[in-house]
């Protein structure tokens, strides 16, 4: 029987420490010096931990790892039934960057019902997709428009952004849609691609006011 690693049981207890303080020490630890004898329990750990900065943390650390070990292990959870666990892993592939993952990055996973998911699907294919993919992710996520909260909407239009000149054929049909919801986060997002400097504002309830009345007495209510 392999005796187990004082140090690895130490760290791995702060880990999972109540104290969230004590967690975010532990991983910045273990990313300080990288053992991808920890690999497995970084991984897990990011799964469930509910705190925002030690998640931040357990990703530097996971991308401290040789990606030659890392890479396939985030794959695996990618087919996870946890949401968190399949957001984090795409989120760490996209800090990583290491393009043999872009497969993996399938549209279900761009399309996932859960807004984290989905956001880090986004981020995770603008870094992965080669050049002769990025017309079609762009139409992947442009079929999405109007999706989510403000947060949500902004992540989407960011990500647009980023994949460049195929964008902008994309925005075509949200632009014509009939829902005053879509348009207005396709017009929002066409002003981020000809000024990325510019503010994100899809004047959603002007959209709804337009599609209520008709361009025209819309336009007399404005005077």
């Amino acid at each position: 029987m392999v005796p187990i690693n004082p140090t690895h049981r130490d760290l791995l207890g702060a880990l999972n420490a109540g104290n969230p303080s004590t967690r975010l020490k532990a991983a910045l630890a273990a990313g300080t010096h990288p053992d991808p004898g920890l690999l497995g329990e970084l991984v897990a750990r990011s799964a469930v931990e509910p705190d925002f900065f030690v998640r931040d943390m357990l990703t530097w650390a996971l991308t401290r790892l040789p990606a030659e070990i890392t890479v396939p292990r985030l794959l695996d959870e990618l087919a996870s039934g946890r949401a968190q666990a399949r957001s984090q892993a795409l989120h760490t592939l996209s800090k990583i960057g290491d393009r043999r993952a872009w497969p993996a990055i399938t549209r279900a996973l761009l399309h996932d019902a859960d807004d984290e998911v989905a956001r880090s699907a986004w981020r995770a294919a603008v870094v992965l997709v080669p050049d002769e993919g990025r017309a079609a992710v762009a139409e992947d996520l442009a079929a999405q428009l109007g999706r989510g909260d403000r947060a949500v909407q902004l992540s989407l239009s960011r990500a647009l952004v980023a994949l460049g000149d195929v964008a902008e054929p994309a925005l075509r049909t949200g632009l014509a849609s009939g829902d005053p919801v879509v348009r207005a986060h396709a017009r929002a997002t066409q002003g981020l691609l000809r000024d990325p400097d510019a503010g994100f504002a899809p004047d959603v309830e002007e959209a709804k006011r337009v599609a209520a009345l008709g361009p025209e007495r819309a336009a007399g209510t404005s005077c």
